[in-house]
Protein backbone atom coordinates (compact mmCIF):
# COMPACT_ATOMS: atom_id res chain seq x y z
CA UNK A 1 0.00 0.00 0.00
CA UNK A 2 1.23 3.51 -0.85
CA UNK A 3 2.28 5.50 2.24
CA UNK A 4 -0.25 8.01 3.48
CA UNK A 5 1.88 11.02 2.76
CA UNK A 6 2.15 9.98 -0.89
CA UNK A 7 -1.58 9.56 -1.41
CA UNK A 8 -3.59 11.89 0.78
CA UNK A 9 -3.13 15.60 1.39
CA UNK A 10 -1.90 16.44 4.85
CA UNK A 11 -4.60 18.30 6.86
CA UNK A 12 -2.02 21.03 7.53
CA UNK A 13 -1.57 21.48 3.76
CA UNK A 14 -5.24 21.51 2.72
CA UNK A 15 -5.86 25.16 3.48
CA UNK A 16 -6.45 25.93 -0.24
CA UNK A 17 -9.58 23.75 -0.10
CA UNK A 18 -10.83 25.68 2.88
CA UNK A 19 -9.92 28.92 1.13
CA UNK A 20 -11.91 27.73 -1.86
CA UNK A 21 -14.98 27.18 0.33
CA UNK A 22 -14.58 30.68 1.76
CA UNK A 23 -14.24 32.13 -1.75
CA UNK A 24 -17.36 30.32 -2.89
CA UNK A 25 -19.26 31.62 0.11
CA UNK A 26 -18.16 35.19 -0.67
CA UNK A 27 -19.22 34.81 -4.33
CA UNK A 28 -22.56 33.35 -3.27
CA UNK A 29 -23.09 36.18 -0.82
CA UNK A 30 -22.40 38.81 -3.50
CA UNK A 31 -24.80 37.12 -5.90
CA UNK A 32 -27.55 36.89 -3.32
CA UNK A 33 -27.09 40.49 -2.13
CA UNK A 34 -26.59 42.25 -5.48
CA UNK A 35 -28.42 39.98 -7.90
CA UNK A 36 -31.01 38.42 -5.62
CA UNK A 37 -29.97 34.95 -6.84
CA UNK A 38 -31.72 34.94 -10.23
CA UNK A 39 -33.60 31.83 -11.18
CA UNK A 40 -31.12 30.81 -13.87
CA UNK A 41 -28.35 30.55 -11.20
CA UNK A 42 -30.27 28.73 -8.50
CA UNK A 43 -29.81 25.19 -9.80
CA UNK A 44 -26.13 25.57 -10.91
CA UNK A 45 -25.07 27.25 -7.69
CA UNK A 46 -26.95 24.72 -5.56
CA UNK A 47 -25.17 21.91 -7.43
CA UNK A 48 -21.82 23.68 -7.09
CA UNK A 49 -22.40 24.07 -3.35
CA UNK A 50 -23.13 20.36 -3.00
CA UNK A 51 -19.99 19.48 -4.98
CA UNK A 52 -17.83 21.79 -2.84
CA UNK A 53 -19.16 20.28 0.36
CA UNK A 54 -18.61 16.79 -1.08
CA UNK A 55 -14.94 17.66 -1.66
CA UNK A 56 -14.58 18.69 1.98
CA UNK A 57 -16.34 15.53 3.16
CA UNK A 58 -13.92 13.42 1.10
CA UNK A 59 -11.07 15.34 2.68
CA UNK A 60 -12.35 14.57 6.17
CA UNK A 61 -13.00 10.85 5.62
CA UNK A 62 -9.97 10.15 3.40
CA UNK A 63 -8.10 8.28 6.17
CA UNK A 64 -11.05 5.91 6.57
CA UNK A 65 -10.95 4.89 2.89
CA UNK A 66 -8.83 1.74 2.85
CA UNK A 67 -7.71 1.83 -0.80
CA UNK A 68 -5.98 4.98 -2.16
CA UNK A 69 -7.27 4.24 -5.69
CA UNK A 70 -10.87 4.57 -4.48
CA UNK A 71 -10.16 7.95 -2.91
CA UNK A 72 -8.41 9.30 -6.00
CA UNK A 73 -11.19 8.00 -8.22
CA UNK A 74 -13.83 9.73 -6.10
CA UNK A 75 -11.87 12.98 -6.28
CA UNK A 76 -11.57 12.63 -10.09
CA UNK A 77 -15.33 12.04 -10.40
CA UNK A 78 -16.02 15.04 -8.18
CA UNK A 79 -13.73 17.26 -10.31
CA UNK A 80 -15.41 16.12 -13.55
CA UNK A 81 -18.85 16.90 -12.19
CA UNK A 82 -17.55 20.20 -10.90
CA UNK A 83 -16.17 21.19 -14.32
CA UNK A 84 -19.48 20.31 -15.99
CA UNK A 85 -21.36 22.37 -13.40
CA UNK A 86 -18.96 25.31 -13.87
CA UNK A 87 -19.52 25.11 -17.61
CA UNK A 88 -23.25 25.45 -16.98
CA UNK A 89 -22.76 28.46 -14.69
CA UNK A 90 -20.44 30.20 -17.18
CA UNK A 91 -22.78 29.46 -20.09
CA UNK A 92 -25.84 30.76 -18.25
CA UNK A 93 -24.06 33.97 -17.21
CA UNK A 94 -22.64 35.12 -20.54
CA UNK A 95 -19.93 32.62 -21.51
CA UNK A 96 -17.08 34.80 -22.73
CA UNK A 97 -18.10 37.74 -20.56
CA UNK A 98 -19.18 35.65 -17.52
CA UNK A 99 -17.71 36.87 -14.21
CA UNK A 100 -17.79 33.30 -12.91
CA UNK A 101 -15.05 31.89 -15.14
CA UNK A 102 -12.72 32.22 -12.14
CA UNK A 103 -14.50 29.24 -10.62
CA UNK A 104 -12.35 27.11 -12.92
CA UNK A 105 -9.28 28.33 -10.98
CA UNK A 106 -10.70 26.93 -7.76
CA UNK A 107 -11.07 23.53 -9.43
CA UNK A 108 -7.45 23.64 -10.67
CA UNK A 109 -6.13 24.51 -7.20
CA UNK A 110 -8.23 21.72 -5.67
CA UNK A 111 -6.77 19.21 -8.16
CA UNK A 112 -3.24 20.27 -7.21
CA UNK A 113 -3.76 19.11 -3.63
CA UNK A 114 -4.36 15.53 -4.79
CA UNK A 115 -2.76 15.03 -8.23
CA UNK A 116 0.29 17.30 -7.94
CA UNK A 117 1.90 18.83 -11.06
CA UNK A 118 1.09 16.35 -13.84
CA UNK A 119 -2.45 15.75 -12.68
CA UNK A 120 -3.07 19.48 -12.25
CA UNK A 121 -1.88 20.22 -15.78
CA UNK A 122 -4.24 17.52 -17.04
CA UNK A 123 -7.17 19.11 -15.16
CA UNK A 124 -6.12 22.50 -16.53
CA UNK A 125 -6.28 21.01 -20.03
CA UNK A 126 -9.80 19.73 -19.40
CA UNK A 127 -10.82 23.11 -18.01
CA UNK A 128 -9.30 24.90 -21.02
CA UNK A 129 -11.12 22.63 -23.46
CA UNK A 130 -14.38 23.06 -21.55
CA UNK A 131 -14.05 26.85 -21.38
CA UNK A 132 -13.11 27.16 -25.07
CA UNK A 133 -15.97 24.86 -26.03
CA UNK A 134 -18.61 26.79 -24.09
CA UNK A 135 -17.48 30.20 -25.35
CA UNK A 136 -17.16 29.15 -28.97
CA UNK A 137 -20.36 27.13 -28.79
CA UNK A 138 -22.24 30.17 -27.49
CA UNK A 139 -20.61 32.51 -30.06
CA UNK A 140 -20.92 30.50 -33.29
CA UNK A 141 -23.65 27.93 -32.78
CA UNK A 142 -26.19 29.44 -30.41
CA UNK A 143 -26.03 33.10 -31.62
CA UNK A 144 -24.17 33.32 -34.96
CA UNK A 145 -23.82 36.84 -36.27
CA UNK A 146 -24.71 38.40 -32.94
CA UNK A 147 -21.27 38.58 -31.36
CA UNK A 148 -21.11 41.82 -29.42
CA UNK A 149 -18.12 44.06 -28.80
CA UNK A 150 -17.79 46.16 -25.65
CA UNK A 151 -18.52 49.83 -26.21
CA UNK A 152 -15.47 51.86 -27.28
CA UNK A 153 -13.61 48.95 -28.86
CA UNK A 154 -15.48 48.76 -32.16
CA UNK A 155 -12.67 50.35 -34.18
CA UNK A 156 -9.83 48.40 -32.44
CA UNK A 157 -10.83 44.73 -32.51
CA UNK A 158 -13.22 42.56 -34.39
CA UNK A 159 -15.59 40.20 -32.60
CA UNK A 160 -13.46 37.21 -33.61
CA UNK A 161 -10.35 38.90 -32.20
CA UNK A 162 -12.06 39.55 -28.90
CA UNK A 163 -13.25 35.93 -28.75
CA UNK A 164 -9.82 34.51 -29.58
CA UNK A 165 -7.71 36.70 -27.32
CA UNK A 166 -10.10 36.42 -24.38
CA UNK A 167 -10.23 32.64 -24.68
CA UNK A 168 -6.45 32.43 -25.14
CA UNK A 169 -5.84 34.65 -22.11
CA UNK A 170 -8.14 32.54 -19.93
CA UNK A 171 -6.44 29.34 -21.05
CA UNK A 172 -3.03 30.88 -20.39
CA UNK A 173 -4.13 31.83 -16.86
CA UNK A 174 -5.53 28.33 -16.33
CA UNK A 175 -2.19 26.72 -17.24
CA UNK A 176 -0.18 29.28 -15.28
CA UNK A 177 -2.22 28.70 -12.14
CA UNK A 178 -2.06 24.93 -12.74
CA UNK A 179 1.71 25.01 -13.09
CA UNK A 180 2.25 27.18 -10.00
CA UNK A 181 -0.22 25.23 -7.85
CA UNK A 182 1.02 21.84 -9.07
CA UNK A 183 4.67 22.80 -8.66
CA UNK A 184 4.11 24.11 -5.14
CA UNK A 185 2.11 21.01 -4.25
CA UNK A 186 4.88 18.81 -5.68
CA UNK A 187 7.52 20.64 -3.68
CA UNK A 188 5.36 20.50 -0.61
CA UNK A 189 4.93 16.75 -1.04
CA UNK A 190 8.71 16.33 -1.41
CA UNK A 191 9.33 18.36 1.72
CA UNK A 192 6.66 16.39 3.54
CA UNK A 193 8.41 13.15 2.57
CA UNK A 194 11.76 14.45 3.76
CA UNK A 195 10.23 15.76 6.98
CA UNK A 196 8.37 12.51 7.53
CA UNK A 197 11.52 10.45 6.91
CA UNK A 198 13.63 12.66 9.16
CA UNK A 199 10.99 12.70 11.87
CA UNK A 200 10.66 8.89 11.71
CA UNK A 201 14.43 8.42 11.89
CA UNK A 202 14.70 10.87 14.79
CA UNK A 203 11.84 9.23 16.63
CA UNK A 204 13.36 5.79 16.06
CA UNK A 205 16.75 6.97 17.28
CA UNK A 206 15.18 8.49 20.38
CA UNK A 207 13.15 5.37 21.07
CA UNK A 208 16.14 3.08 20.59
CA UNK A 209 18.39 5.23 22.76
CA UNK A 210 15.73 5.62 25.41
CA UNK A 211 14.94 1.88 25.39
CA UNK A 212 18.61 0.95 25.64
CA UNK A 213 19.22 3.28 28.58
CA UNK A 214 15.94 2.38 30.27
CA UNK A 215 16.58 -1.38 30.09
CA UNK A 216 20.24 -1.34 31.11
CA UNK A 217 21.11 -3.88 33.79
CA UNK A 218 22.96 -1.09 35.59
CA UNK A 219 21.36 1.83 37.36
CA UNK A 220 21.78 5.08 35.43
CA UNK A 221 21.27 8.60 36.79
CA UNK A 222 21.99 11.85 34.96
CA UNK A 223 22.17 15.20 36.78
CA UNK A 224 22.25 18.68 35.27
CA UNK A 225 24.52 21.49 36.42
CA UNK A 226 22.18 22.39 39.29
CA UNK A 227 22.06 18.82 40.59
CA UNK A 228 18.53 18.12 39.30
CA UNK A 229 17.79 14.59 38.10
CA UNK A 230 17.37 14.50 34.31
CA UNK A 231 17.34 10.74 33.58
CA UNK A 232 16.62 7.82 35.88
CA UNK A 233 16.25 4.31 34.47
CA UNK A 234 14.40 1.14 35.45
CA UNK A 235 17.31 -0.56 37.24
CA UNK A 236 17.88 2.58 39.31
CA UNK A 237 14.26 2.27 40.42
CA UNK A 238 14.79 -1.34 41.48
CA UNK A 239 18.02 -0.64 43.37
CA UNK A 240 17.10 2.62 45.08
CA UNK A 241 13.40 1.88 45.63
CA UNK A 242 12.21 5.20 44.12
CA UNK A 243 10.13 5.35 40.94
CA UNK A 244 11.04 7.65 38.05
CA UNK A 245 8.02 9.95 38.42
CA UNK A 246 9.04 10.73 42.01
CA UNK A 247 12.58 11.87 41.19
CA UNK A 248 12.56 13.26 37.64
CA UNK A 249 13.30 16.98 37.57
CA UNK A 250 13.97 17.20 41.31
CA UNK A 251 17.19 17.98 43.15
CA UNK A 252 19.13 14.88 44.16
CA UNK A 253 19.89 16.19 47.67
CA UNK A 254 16.19 16.56 48.36
CA UNK A 255 15.24 13.18 46.88
CA UNK A 256 18.24 11.16 48.10
CA UNK A 257 18.18 12.41 51.67
CA UNK A 258 18.04 10.02 54.61
CA UNK A 259 18.98 6.48 53.65
CA UNK A 260 20.58 7.59 50.31
CA UNK A 261 22.52 10.58 51.62
CA UNK A 262 25.92 9.10 50.77
CA UNK A 263 24.82 8.66 47.14
CA UNK A 264 23.73 12.31 46.88
CA UNK A 265 26.99 13.45 48.51
CA UNK A 266 29.01 11.41 46.01
CA UNK A 267 27.17 12.85 42.98
CA UNK A 268 27.33 16.45 44.21
CA UNK A 269 31.02 16.14 45.10
CA UNK A 270 31.83 14.94 41.57
CA UNK A 271 29.72 17.75 40.11
CA UNK A 272 31.49 20.40 42.21
CA UNK A 273 35.02 19.01 42.02
CA UNK A 274 34.77 18.14 38.29
CA UNK A 275 36.83 15.02 38.96
CA UNK A 276 35.91 11.62 37.56
CA UNK A 277 35.33 8.64 39.81
CA UNK A 278 36.15 5.56 37.77
CA UNK A 279 35.04 3.08 40.41
CA UNK A 280 34.06 3.33 44.05
CA UNK A 281 31.85 1.53 46.55
CA UNK A 282 29.12 3.03 48.73
CA UNK A 283 26.95 1.65 51.48
CA UNK A 284 23.30 2.70 51.25
CA UNK A 285 20.16 1.47 52.99
CA UNK A 286 17.42 -0.35 51.12
CA UNK A 287 13.70 0.14 51.74
CA UNK A 288 13.84 -2.27 54.69
CA UNK A 289 16.69 -0.38 56.32
CA UNK A 290 19.28 -3.07 55.53
CA UNK A 291 22.77 -2.17 54.34
CA UNK A 292 23.28 -2.53 50.58
CA UNK A 293 26.72 -2.18 48.93
CA UNK A 294 26.72 -0.56 45.50
CA UNK A 295 29.54 0.00 43.03
CA UNK A 296 29.33 3.37 41.31
CA UNK A 297 31.19 5.00 38.42
CA UNK A 298 30.69 8.67 37.50
CA UNK A 299 31.54 10.78 34.44
CA UNK A 300 31.35 14.48 33.65
CA UNK A 301 28.99 15.50 30.83
CA UNK A 302 30.32 18.38 28.69
CA UNK A 303 28.63 20.53 26.03
CA UNK A 304 30.09 21.71 22.69
CA UNK A 305 32.04 24.51 24.42
CA UNK A 306 33.50 22.02 26.94
CA UNK A 307 31.36 23.56 29.66
CA UNK A 308 30.03 21.16 32.30
CA UNK A 309 26.44 20.20 31.66
CA UNK A 310 26.08 17.64 34.43
CA UNK A 311 27.09 14.24 35.78
CA UNK A 312 26.39 10.69 34.61
CA UNK A 313 26.41 7.96 37.28
CA UNK A 314 26.28 4.22 36.59
CA UNK A 315 25.92 1.88 39.56
CA UNK A 316 25.15 -1.73 40.46
CA UNK A 317 23.93 -3.64 43.49
CA UNK A 318 26.93 -5.56 44.82
CA UNK A 319 25.01 -7.63 47.39
CA UNK A 320 25.11 -10.84 45.38
CA UNK A 321 28.70 -10.21 44.27
CA UNK A 322 29.76 -9.69 47.89
CA UNK A 323 27.93 -12.84 48.91
CA UNK A 324 29.63 -14.81 46.13
CA UNK A 325 32.98 -13.36 47.11
CA UNK A 326 32.41 -14.40 50.72
CA UNK A 327 31.47 -17.90 49.58
CA UNK A 328 34.64 -18.16 47.52
CA UNK A 329 36.78 -17.01 50.42
CA UNK A 330 35.02 -19.46 52.69
CA UNK A 331 35.50 -22.26 50.15
CA UNK A 332 39.22 -21.49 49.91
CA UNK A 333 39.50 -21.37 53.68
CA UNK A 334 37.60 -24.61 54.07
CA UNK A 335 39.75 -26.31 51.44
CA UNK A 336 42.91 -25.25 53.28
CA UNK A 337 41.46 -26.44 56.58
CA UNK A 338 40.51 -29.73 54.94
CA UNK A 339 44.04 -30.38 53.79
CA UNK A 340 45.38 -29.52 57.22
CA UNK A 341 42.77 -31.74 58.88
CA UNK A 342 43.71 -34.71 56.72
CA UNK A 343 47.38 -34.35 57.64
CA UNK A 344 46.64 -33.96 61.34
CA UNK A 345 44.16 -36.84 61.38
CA UNK A 346 46.62 -39.25 59.78
CA UNK A 347 49.43 -38.21 62.11
CA UNK A 348 47.32 -38.50 65.29
CA UNK A 349 45.16 -41.50 64.51
CA UNK A 350 47.94 -44.10 64.40
CA UNK A 351 49.53 -43.25 67.80
CA UNK A 352 46.04 -42.79 69.25
CA UNK A 353 45.11 -46.33 68.20
CA UNK A 354 48.30 -47.61 69.83
CA UNK A 355 47.56 -45.74 73.07
CA UNK A 356 43.94 -46.88 73.19
CA UNK A 357 44.85 -50.51 72.44
CA UNK A 358 47.66 -50.54 75.01
CA UNK A 359 45.43 -49.17 77.75
CA UNK A 360 42.74 -51.70 76.87
CA UNK A 361 45.29 -54.55 77.23
CA UNK A 362 46.62 -53.20 80.52
CA UNK A 363 43.09 -52.83 81.87
CA UNK A 364 42.33 -56.46 81.09
CA UNK A 365 45.67 -57.95 82.24
CA UNK A 366 46.47 -55.86 85.31
CA UNK A 367 44.49 -56.03 88.47
CA UNK A 368 43.75 -52.36 88.89
CA UNK A 369 41.04 -51.12 91.14
CA UNK A 370 39.19 -48.01 92.19
CA UNK A 371 40.70 -44.78 90.85
CA UNK A 372 43.25 -46.47 88.63
CA UNK A 373 40.56 -48.49 86.86
CA UNK A 374 38.41 -45.37 86.39
CA UNK A 375 41.39 -43.54 84.92
CA UNK A 376 41.96 -46.34 82.40
CA UNK A 377 38.26 -46.27 81.46
CA UNK A 378 38.46 -42.49 81.03
CA UNK A 379 41.51 -42.91 78.76
CA UNK A 380 39.64 -45.42 76.60
CA UNK A 381 36.48 -43.24 76.49
CA UNK A 382 38.33 -40.05 75.55
CA UNK A 383 40.42 -41.94 73.00
CA UNK A 384 37.18 -43.11 71.38
CA UNK A 385 35.82 -39.56 71.35
CA UNK A 386 39.05 -38.28 69.88
CA UNK A 387 38.85 -41.01 67.25
CA UNK A 388 35.33 -39.80 66.30
CA UNK A 389 36.67 -36.26 65.93
CA UNK A 390 39.45 -37.54 63.69
CA UNK A 391 36.87 -39.44 61.64
CA UNK A 392 34.99 -36.17 61.10
CA UNK A 393 38.27 -34.52 60.13
CA UNK A 394 38.87 -37.19 57.52
CA UNK A 395 35.30 -37.01 56.22
CA UNK A 396 35.59 -33.23 55.93
CA UNK A 397 38.94 -33.52 54.17
CA UNK A 398 37.83 -36.26 51.77
CA UNK A 399 34.84 -34.34 50.37
CA UNK A 400 35.85 -34.05 46.77
CA UNK A 401 34.42 -34.30 43.31
CA UNK A 402 30.92 -35.77 43.26
CA UNK A 403 29.93 -38.70 41.11
CA UNK A 404 26.79 -37.30 39.51
CA UNK A 405 24.04 -39.77 38.83
CA UNK A 406 20.28 -40.03 38.73
CA UNK A 407 19.15 -40.15 42.37
CA UNK A 408 15.60 -40.83 43.60
CA UNK A 409 15.47 -38.33 46.46
CA UNK A 410 12.45 -39.70 48.34
CA UNK A 411 14.12 -43.10 48.68
CA UNK A 412 17.34 -41.54 50.01
CA UNK A 413 15.35 -39.50 52.56
CA UNK A 414 13.53 -42.65 53.77
CA UNK A 415 16.84 -44.50 54.25
CA UNK A 416 18.34 -41.50 56.07
CA UNK A 417 15.34 -41.33 58.42
CA UNK A 418 15.93 -44.96 59.42
CA UNK A 419 19.61 -44.24 60.12
CA UNK A 420 18.68 -41.19 62.23
CA UNK A 421 16.27 -43.28 64.34
CA UNK A 422 19.13 -45.65 65.15
CA UNK A 423 21.46 -42.86 66.24
CA UNK A 424 22.08 -42.48 69.99
CA UNK A 425 20.91 -38.84 69.89
CA UNK A 426 17.40 -39.91 68.83
CA UNK A 427 14.73 -40.50 71.49
CA UNK A 428 11.03 -41.37 71.53
CA UNK A 429 9.95 -37.76 72.03
CA UNK A 430 11.15 -36.84 68.54
CA UNK A 431 8.61 -37.14 65.69
CA UNK A 432 10.13 -37.47 62.21
CA UNK A 433 7.89 -36.84 59.21
CA UNK A 434 8.33 -36.51 55.47
CA UNK A 435 6.26 -34.53 52.95
CA UNK A 436 6.72 -34.75 49.16
CA UNK A 437 4.73 -33.36 46.23
CA UNK A 438 5.32 -36.53 44.17
CA UNK A 439 5.92 -40.17 45.00
CA UNK A 440 9.04 -40.13 42.85
CA UNK A 441 11.49 -37.22 42.57
CA UNK A 442 14.68 -37.56 40.56
CA UNK A 443 17.61 -35.22 41.06
CA UNK A 444 21.19 -35.00 39.84
CA UNK A 445 23.77 -35.67 42.56
CA UNK A 446 25.90 -38.15 44.50
CA UNK A 447 23.69 -40.54 46.46
CA UNK A 448 26.28 -41.25 49.17
CA UNK A 449 26.98 -37.58 49.71
CA UNK A 450 23.24 -36.76 49.87
CA UNK A 451 22.73 -39.51 52.46
CA UNK A 452 25.68 -38.21 54.50
CA UNK A 453 24.49 -34.60 54.59
CA UNK A 454 20.92 -35.67 55.49
CA UNK A 455 22.31 -37.79 58.31
CA UNK A 456 24.36 -34.83 59.58
CA UNK A 457 21.35 -32.50 59.51
CA UNK A 458 19.08 -35.08 61.12
CA UNK A 459 21.53 -35.88 63.92
CA UNK A 460 22.12 -32.17 64.45
CA UNK A 461 18.34 -31.67 64.83
CA UNK A 462 18.10 -34.62 67.26
CA UNK A 463 20.84 -33.11 69.41
CA UNK A 464 18.97 -29.76 69.36
CA UNK A 465 15.83 -31.59 70.61
CA UNK A 466 17.67 -33.52 73.31
CA UNK A 467 15.99 -31.53 76.10
CA UNK A 468 12.41 -32.41 75.18
CA UNK A 469 9.88 -33.51 72.56
CA UNK A 470 9.73 -32.00 69.08
CA UNK A 471 9.59 -32.81 65.40
CA UNK A 472 11.94 -33.11 62.44
CA UNK A 473 10.39 -32.63 59.02
CA UNK A 474 11.82 -33.42 55.57
CA UNK A 475 9.81 -31.63 52.86
CA UNK A 476 10.40 -31.88 49.10
CA UNK A 477 9.05 -29.07 46.88
CA UNK A 478 9.58 -27.97 43.27
CA UNK A 479 10.60 -24.49 42.18
CA UNK A 480 10.11 -23.44 38.55
CA UNK A 481 13.31 -22.41 36.83
CA UNK A 482 12.85 -20.38 33.57
CA UNK A 483 16.36 -21.27 32.45
CA UNK A 484 15.80 -25.03 32.16
CA UNK A 485 15.05 -27.93 34.53
CA UNK A 486 13.18 -27.13 37.71
CA UNK A 487 14.95 -26.85 41.05
CA UNK A 488 14.12 -29.35 43.77
CA UNK A 489 14.19 -27.86 47.25
CA UNK A 490 14.59 -30.18 50.23
CA UNK A 491 13.61 -28.48 53.49
CA UNK A 492 14.90 -29.93 56.76
CA UNK A 493 13.05 -28.29 59.66
CA UNK A 494 12.87 -28.71 63.41
CA UNK A 495 11.17 -26.86 66.25
CA UNK A 496 14.22 -26.79 68.50
CA UNK A 497 15.72 -23.81 70.33
CA UNK A 498 17.00 -22.23 67.10
CA UNK A 499 20.24 -20.39 66.42
CA UNK A 500 21.14 -16.91 67.61
CA UNK A 501 21.32 -14.26 64.87
CA UNK A 502 24.98 -13.48 65.63
CA UNK A 503 25.91 -17.12 64.92
CA UNK A 504 24.13 -17.48 61.56
CA UNK A 505 27.17 -16.26 59.61
CA UNK A 506 29.56 -18.74 61.25
CA UNK A 507 27.57 -21.98 61.57
CA UNK A 508 29.05 -23.38 58.35
CA UNK A 509 32.61 -22.57 59.31
CA UNK A 510 34.77 -25.44 60.63
CA UNK A 511 35.26 -25.78 64.40
CA UNK A 512 32.43 -23.35 65.27
CA UNK A 513 30.01 -25.15 67.53
CA UNK A 514 27.63 -23.97 70.24
CA UNK A 515 27.03 -27.52 71.51
CA UNK A 516 28.97 -28.93 74.41
CA UNK A 517 31.46 -31.46 73.08
CA UNK A 518 30.70 -30.67 69.46
CA UNK A 519 33.47 -30.59 66.86
CA UNK A 520 31.88 -27.87 64.72
CA UNK A 521 32.31 -29.97 61.57
CA UNK A 522 28.78 -31.31 60.99
CA UNK A 523 27.37 -28.26 59.19
CA UNK A 524 30.73 -27.57 57.57
CA UNK A 525 30.56 -31.01 55.98
CA UNK A 526 27.00 -30.26 54.80
CA UNK A 527 28.18 -27.03 53.13
CA UNK A 528 31.14 -28.77 51.45
CA UNK A 529 28.95 -31.61 50.20
CA UNK A 530 26.43 -29.19 48.66
CA UNK A 531 29.21 -27.20 47.00
CA UNK A 532 30.69 -30.42 45.61
CA UNK A 533 27.29 -31.21 43.98
CA UNK A 534 26.91 -27.63 42.64
CA UNK A 535 23.98 -27.13 44.98
CA UNK A 536 23.12 -24.42 47.47
CA UNK A 537 22.21 -24.54 51.15
CA UNK A 538 20.27 -21.80 52.94
CA UNK A 539 19.71 -21.43 56.67
CA UNK A 540 16.78 -19.71 58.39
CA UNK A 541 16.50 -19.73 62.14
CA UNK A 542 15.21 -17.66 65.05
CA UNK A 543 15.80 -18.33 68.73
CA UNK A 544 12.85 -20.22 70.17
CA UNK A 545 11.23 -20.81 66.76
CA UNK A 546 13.31 -23.65 65.36
CA UNK A 547 15.67 -24.01 62.43
CA UNK A 548 15.09 -24.60 58.73
CA UNK A 549 17.65 -25.66 56.10
CA UNK A 550 16.87 -25.39 52.37
CA UNK A 551 18.90 -27.65 50.10
CA UNK A 552 18.68 -26.78 46.38
CA UNK A 553 19.16 -29.57 43.81
CA UNK A 554 18.69 -29.67 40.03
CA UNK A 555 15.84 -31.97 39.01
CA UNK A 556 15.80 -34.60 36.25
CA UNK A 557 12.58 -35.08 34.27
CA UNK A 558 10.90 -38.48 34.33
CA UNK A 559 7.69 -40.17 33.21
CA UNK A 560 5.60 -42.19 35.63
CA UNK A 561 4.23 -45.41 34.20
CA UNK A 562 1.60 -45.58 36.92
CA UNK A 563 0.18 -42.11 36.39
CA UNK A 564 1.02 -41.47 32.74
CA UNK A 565 3.17 -38.51 33.68
CA UNK A 566 0.35 -36.80 35.63
CA UNK A 567 0.94 -35.28 39.09
CA UNK A 568 0.15 -37.59 41.98
CA UNK A 569 -1.08 -36.90 45.46
CA UNK A 570 1.45 -35.71 48.06
CA UNK A 571 3.53 -38.37 49.75
CA UNK A 572 3.39 -38.28 53.55
CA UNK A 573 5.55 -40.55 55.67
CA UNK A 574 4.80 -40.18 59.39
CA UNK A 575 6.94 -41.45 62.20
Amino acid sequence: MVPVYQTYPDPKNTWPLLLRLITFCVISGVIVIWLGLPSYLQVPFLAYCVITLAALVLLIIRNKIEFPFVYRSLIALQLMIEIVNEVGIVYSTGSLYSPFSTLFLLTIVSAAMVYRLVGTLFIASLVSVAYAAVTWFNAYLMAPGHKTIPSGNENLYSADDILFYSTFLHILIFYLVAFIAGYLAQRLQSKDKELHSTSTALKKARLETGDILWHLNCGLITLDRQGDIVFYNRTAQDILGLIESEVSGKNCRMIFGGRLTCLADNLISVLNSEELSSRSELEILDQNGKSMPIGISTSILYDEDMEIRGVIAIFQDLTEAKRLEARMRRADRMAAIGELSACIAHEIRNPLASISGSVEVLKNELDVENDNRQLMSLIIKESSRLNNILSDFLLYARVGRSRFQKVELNHVISDSIELIRRHPAYHDGIRIEMLAENHITYISGDEDQIRQLLLNLGVNACEALAAGPGYIRFEVTTENNPGGDDDIILKVCDDGPGIASDQLETVFLPFHSAKKGGTGLGLSIVARLMEAMNGKVELMSQPGKGTEFHLHFRSISWESHATGGQPVSPLIIPQ
